[in-house]
């Protein structure tokens, strides 16, 4: 994977983080994209798809084709809903974990035990917007202590480049929803 920066969003996301022996490999990329489970593909191929429909939309409104754009709408959530049951399948609660933040190349997540640097992880991260999931590898750079909790930092290691740009359309989303609710705050003031 090349390694790239990308700015961070600071954001709550659910991930599960589970920690892998110091004798662990990493698979390469061909035995990487291999092991990826099935629900993870389909929801990278569903937000592309998700983008497709996003396009073809705004076409329909253009022409003024509102009760086939609410069809589309209607078909869209319904497949949303069947995607996040089949995702919510994949989330261990006992691997589960909170990000701080969140970016296409690093991020943080809050720990209730200290974890040391360079640990390995495998990773799966639960998108909000757009709707998905991602399984990827990672190793942990740093673990500060910040109250009752730990703040861990960690770099991505394996990663597709299809879910590298769904992490920098979510980023992106974020930001620009911070951006909006700055603006209406100062529209209010």
């Amino acid at each position: 994977m090349i390694e790239q920066e990308f700015f961070t969003v600071v954001h709550s996301l659910t991930t599960n983080i589970e920690p892998l022996t110091e004798d662990f490999l990493f698979p390469d990329n061909e035995d990487f994209i291999a092991e990826i489970p099935v629900p993870f593909v389909v929801a990278s191929e569903f937000s592309q798809l998700e983008q497709l429909a996003d396009t073809a939309k705004q076409e329909l409104k253009n022409r003024d084709l509102k009760s086939l754009v609410n069809l589309l709408d209607s078909q869209n959530r319904k497949l949303n809903l069947l995607l996040n049951f089949m995702l919510s399948q994949q989330n261990d609660p006992s691997l589960c974990h909170q990000t701080a933040s969140f970016g296409a190349s690093q991020f943080t997540y809050i720990s209730e035990k200290p974890v040391a640097d360079d640990t390995k992880l495998r990773v799966k991260l639960f998108l909000d917007h757009p709707p998905s999931a991602i399984y990827c590898y990672a190793e942990t750079e740093s673990c500060q202590q910040e109250d009752a909790h730990y703040l861990v930092k960690a770099r991505y290691v394996r990663l597709r480049d299809s879910d590298q740009d769904l992490l920098i359309k979510a980023a992106l989303y974020q930001q620009q929803k911070l951006l909006r609710q700055r603006s209406v705050e100062r529209d209010n003031d």
